[in-house]
């Protein structure tokens, strides 16, 4: 038997993490009327930067579009009115059953969310590729140069052919892919 305890994201008996694939920008209603049906849901969100009528504005995002993370028990639960609920697209299987997202990758992204944000700086080291996420340098790719115990870094960021160094919160950080 799984426990994992954090508010209502708690795992007994057979629940399992399960992915519900959303329709677009429908993350937010999918999550609000799965929980009205009483399904518990998960869903990683991000701090990212928008530019729109050239003005920059921070918004919450989903850290994964288009998707949400459902705890489901398959012998308990109507997992098939998931499928049909407000928002949702389809749930992901194969051969028609719903497959469990492998054990500790939602309670892995669960731990490193402080709220209802994720934390994509944990593990950061000096040398390592990291892309901006939010702030005006938004989308850019650099090298961590500097990074110290009070949040604060100095990233070379390459603009216009120059390594430009750049101090950023630690949080405006992911590790680049």
């Amino acid at each position: 038997m799984l426990q994992f305890d954090v508010g209502s994201r708690t795992l007994a008996g057979n629940e399992r993490w399960f992915l519900a694939h959303t329709l677009p920008k429908s993350e937010w209603k999918a999550e609000l009327h799965l929980g009205a049906q009483g399904f518990r849901t998960f869903q990683p969100q991000i701090q990212k930067t928008v530019r729109h009528a050239r003005q920059l504005k921070t918004v919450r995002a989903p850290l994964f579009p288009r998707y949400l993370f459902v705890i489901l028990d398959l012998e308990r639960d109507r997992w098939l009115s998931v499928r049909s609920t407000v928002g949702v697209s389809s749930l992901f299987t194969c051969e028609g059953r719903p497959v469990p997202v492998p054990e500790g990758v939602v309670e892995g992204l669960i731990e490193y969310s402080e709220g209802s944000l994720t934390r994509l700086d944990a593990g950061l080291t000096k040398g390592q590729s990291v892309r901006v996420v939010s702030g005006p340098f938004a989308g850019l790719v650099g090298t961590l140069d500097r990074l110290d115990g009070a949040g604060r870094t100095r990233v070379l960021l390459d603009i216009m052919g120059k390594a430009i160094p750049v101090g950023l919160p630690r949080i405006a950080l992911s590790p680049a892919a």
